[in-house]
């Protein structure tokens, strides 16, 4: 499956810790005027329920995220 670019940039929340380059989490992400859940990898580790921005699609339903340091820009886009 091809990459998706439109997820690229969209922020989301962990459902499933991810566990750097041991393995996948998942993420909930906002997209296309609802929220869809994607295999999320990242470099380091993340916990589950930490604020991520996805910066690639792997195509597939699965993304690249880091961190992102404002969670409050989240549940705002989510109430939004």
């Amino acid at each position: 499956m091809s990459p998706d670019p439109s997820v690229v940039g969209c922020l989301g929340v962990l459902t499933v810790a991810t566990r750097g380059g041991s393995g996948p989490g998942e993420a909930r992400v906002r997209i296309r005027g609802g929220s869809e859940t994607f295999l999320a990898w990242s470099d380091e580790a993340l916990p589950k329920g930490e604020t991520v921005l996805v910066v690639e699609s792997r195509g597939g339903r699965a993304v690249t995220v880091v961190a992102w340091p404002d969670p409050s820009l989240l549940a705002v886009e989510m109430l939004g």
